[in-house]
């Protein structure tokens, strides 16, 4: 039976995958129709996110201007502020938490980790905290009506050899700042479910990619600078395997979980698409020369070999078939079409991207936002 969703906080939604979250369940950008013709579905969108430099409100512009003050509403907070989360829940009588909120960039947490220690580790545990306080009843015990889903990531699995898969019981091995702070988060999701019985639900995906991403990640950045005849750097020979799966696959994954995933319960979503890396920038420029009227062989010429990242994890792959068994999910977007349109929104979105470029888009939130007291 699903779930009774009511007023739903969502945690990052200014972010990549949370952006095109809000927008699938507003029904801006898929096919299976407006969240609020759910029947089962009567309440808010609350979309908090603290604006660190990747958190862009100009991705949900249409949203805002459409739902603004009445079915969505944007909170300018950090996870970390037990106060204002506090007041969040009280305000917006939260019953569902879908936390997509995270410091993501491996080479950004090799550089500055602490950061993502205390949003990934500490962010997580305020929020679980409030969220079992507020949803305590009278005799200590927690309500069944709520449910608080975390987004997490396979990197938490650490390193494939050449075969294999990440099912959801592998063991733990993070080899990152990033994935071994993910991993810690996990772990204490998992933790107030068995001590407090507060009810969670957890997913570990592989590499997204899509609309709305910031411009230091793989696929757009290849994309720009393909664009504007930049060099193409790659890690090492560029032989690291991903798991790649479309922004939006990951999202209805997320909602099915979200409304009939087993309390408890972990569930891994994959792409089954894996690429070398250089493999894939190959078909990236294949794609984007033939899009802008560029020569395949000169753009090639541009890919230039860097020094490997620090404990650069060989392969990622995952084992979807607890998801697909269970809740009946299967991923809709092929590989070649999800590629091709990502290829194009970033061609025919470059206000966005040069934005984010120039920082403009701060300048973009200060004006739509705090003029407006919001």
């Amino acid at each position: 039976m699903a779930r009774k969703l009511n007023n739903i906080l969502i945690t990052g939604g200014a972010g990549f995958i949370g952006s095109n979250f809000i927008h699938y369940l507003f029904g801006l950008s898929s096919a299976e129709g407006n969240l609020f013709d759910d029947a089962n579905f009567q309440g808010k969108i609350v979309n908090v996110d603290c604006l660190t430099y990747a958190g862009n409100l100009e991705s949900l512009a249409d949203i805002e201007k459409q739902y603004g003050g009445s079915r969505y509403f944007f909170e300018k907070v950090d996870i970390c502020d037990r106060e204002q989360i506090e007041r969040i829940f009280k305000q917006y009588d939260i019953d569902t938490v879908i936390h997509f909120a995270a410091e993501s960039h491996v080479d950004r947490s090799i550089l500055g980790p602490e950061a993502f220690m205390k949003t990934n580790v500490m962010g997580t545990f305020t929020l679980l905290d409030v969220a079992r306080n507020y949803w305590k009843k009278e005799d200590g015990t927690i309500r069944d009506d709520v449910l608080f889903h975390h987004i997490s990531t396979d990197e938490v699995y650490g390193s494939l050899g050449e075969t294999g898969y990440f099912l959801e019981t592998t063991p733990y091995d993070p080899r990152s700042p990033y994935s071994s702070s993910k991993a810690s988060s996990d772990h204490v999701v998992m933790a107030y479910f068995h001590t407090y019985g507060l009810p969670i639900t957890l997913s570990n995906c592989t590499n997204n990619y899509g609309p709305y991403q910031f411009p230091e990640k793989l696929l757009p950045l290849m994309i720009s600078n393909i664009r504007d005849g930049k060099n193409l750097p790659v890690y090492g020979k560029g032989d690291n395997i991903r798991d790649w799966i479309y922004v939006e696959d990951h999202n209805r994954a997320v909602w099915l979980i979200v409304k009939n995933g087993k309390t408890g319960e972990k569930y891994n979503i994959g792409g089954e698409n894996e690429w070398q890396n250089i493999k894939l920038l190959h078909k990236v420029i294949e794609l984007t020369a033939a899009e802008t009227g560029k020569s395949v062989e000169d753009v090639e010429k541009t890919i230039t070999y860097v020094k490997d990242r620090p404990g650069h994890d060989k392969r990622y792959a995952i084992d979807c078939t607890k998801i697909k068994n269970e809740l009946g999910w299967q991923r809709k977007m092929t590989f070649e079409q999800g590629l091709l349109a990502t290829v194009k929104w970033y061609l025919n979105n470059p206000e966005w991207i040069n934005h984010i470029l120039s920082g403009d888009y701060k300048n973009w939130i200060s004006k739509n936002y705090t003029e407006q007291g919001r």
